[in-house]
């Protein structure tokens, strides 16, 4: 079985995530589920962009929806892990944000999942996506990263 590998652009961090694993979080297998990590995954990118000054619903005045999302599962969390989400975004080079999760527990730095997303940015009267604004990009130029 082939596996993806996606390499996490540590020099790209832009905020750090502390959550952790809720009773509900659990699925059969007795660890945290997919549909759950992706939730969780959410949460992180909303605390982050919110760090940076902006919101999903509004950059630079359009909203934001995920195009794709690609997943690395590399260990197990269960209930009731402490958890750290840590959230990478690229410079933008074209229509699309480029953000990173990767998810470690947070005794230990042990990786659970690693995840890369293409975002953009829609004009819903439109329909269809637009380059990124300048708001935007100033946004993510200023931030500490690493």
């Amino acid at each position: 079985m082939e596996r993806i590998k996606l390499e996490y652009p540590d020099a790209d961090i832009v905020h750090r995530q502390p959550l952790s694993v809720r009773i509900t979080d659990m699925n059969y297998g007795r660890h945290l589920g997919h549909d759950t990590l992706v939730s969780l995954l959410h949460e992180a990118r909303i605390q982050a962009f919110g760090a940076l000054g902006l919101s999903e619903w509004d950059m630079g005045g359009f909203p934001s929806v995920v195009a794709d999302l690609a997943v690395q599962y590399q260990s197990e969390a269960r209930w009731p892990d402490a958890l750290v989400v840590e959230t990478a975004i690229a410079e933008p080079t074209g229509k699309a944000l480029v953000v990173y999760h990767r998810v470690l527990h947070a005794e230990g730095g042990r990786p659970v999942a690693t995840a890369r997303l293409n975002v953009v940015l829609i004009d819903p009267e439109k329909g269809r996506s637009v380059a990124i604004p300048d708001s935007v990009r100033h946004a993510l130029a200023k931030v500490e990263r690493g």
